[in-house]
């Protein structure tokens, strides 16, 4: 596996190297299961814009709850990738490896009184708010309150100014954190990192300019653009893709029962994928191996004709027959 690995300067440059910017993405799945159809499209889409651009592709694997790990599942994301083709960049990172540099990010939040303990239950909440764009938002219960820290979640103070970021698909988003999520858990209660403060602080540390990801996420980049400026990080460009669901509208992930990609037939796979993100390669590569499917894809991508709304996993099938 490719494992270059290049030491970049705060504002993304390489060192050693004539200052410039670079494309630095990554694909960052979850190890609650095999890689999946849905996951596929993300990673699909992330490897061709960072290599269609002359860009490194990093890969993370996201295990901050040990509850929803499934043992060997990180491995076997990993050799689904290469066997599919896609060479990362640089060491795959884990995020149970770094609890930390999270704590260490948390820990100067708090020096700066924005954070605060939290023991109220998920029920609580529910009672005593009104709901937001994600569910009920935090009505601030515990913000002047004098708690136990060791046994209480750890709460970001937000305020009502106006967060607001150009995607590449979606167009301007805006967002009002305060009065559209309200103050947003850090850790949890049982000293697990919220993924929103994990995610940011890894996508500074390794330097990732372009962060391309699932519509289901989207709400989650105002919350995410907070902290970063708040921590004093640069902001990466965003790509939100369109989900994968199933028959009854609902995401595919291990919950509902997504199928695993079939490695036995990974140009089928990939063409599926690339289908999904409104590509038309030639059919004759389907009788091709991967590497001249990939040195197609990666000369012909053309972001701008990316479906905006969801597709079934039906559609996903069909595309393979194409």
């Amino acid at each position: 596996m490719n494992s270059r690995s290049r030491s970049l300067t705060p504002d993304g440059c390489v060192r050693g190297l004539n200052p410039r910017p670079i494309y630095r993405g990554r694909f960052a799945p979850s190890p609650t299961g095999p890689l999946h159809l849905g996951s596929l499209v993300t990673a699909v889409a992330s490897y061709l814009e960072a290599k269609s651009r002359d860009g490194e592709w990093l890969v993370r694997i996201e295990n901050l709850d040990p509850s929803r790990e499934v043992p060997g599942s990180s491995n076997e994301i990993l050799k689904t990738l290469e066997t599919l083709g896609m060479e990362w960049d640089g060491e795959v990172i884990y995020q149970n490896k770094r609890n930390k540099v999270y704590q260490t990010a948390l820990a100067l939040l708090e020096e700066r009184r924005l954070t605060y303990p939290c023991i109220c239950s998920r029920k609580e909440i529910a009672d005593s708010s009104i709901a937001g764009i994600e569910g009920p938002i935090y009505p601030g219960t515990c913000r002047n309150s004098f708690l136990h820290k060791d046994l209480s979640a750890w709460r970001i103070k937000t305020d009502n100014n106006l967060i607001e970021f150009e995607d590449a698909l979606r167009g301007r988003v805006r967002h009002r954190l305060k009065s559209d999520i309200g103050d947003f858990v850090l850790r949890r209660a049982d000293g697990i990192f919220a993924y929103q403060l994990a995610v940011v602080v890894d996508d500074a540390e390794q330097g990732i300019t372009h962060i391309v990801r699932g519509e289901d996420l989207l709400n989650s980049t105002p919350r995410q653009i907070y902290l970063q400026r708040l921590l004093g990080y640069q902001t990466p460009m965003y790509m939100h893709l369109p989900v994968v669901v199933n028959a009854r509208g609902e995401k595919l992930s291990k919950q509902t029962h997504a199928a695993p990609v079939a490695n036995s037939d990974a140009v089928s796979q990939l063409i599926m994928a690339i289908r999904f993100l409104g590509q038309t390669p030639p059919k004759e590569l389907k009788e091709g191996d991967v590497t001249s499917l990939w040195n197609w894809i990666i000369k012909n991508w053309k972001p701008e004709t990316i479906p905006l709304t969801p597709r079934s996993y039906q559609q996903l099938l069909n595309f393979s027959q194409m």
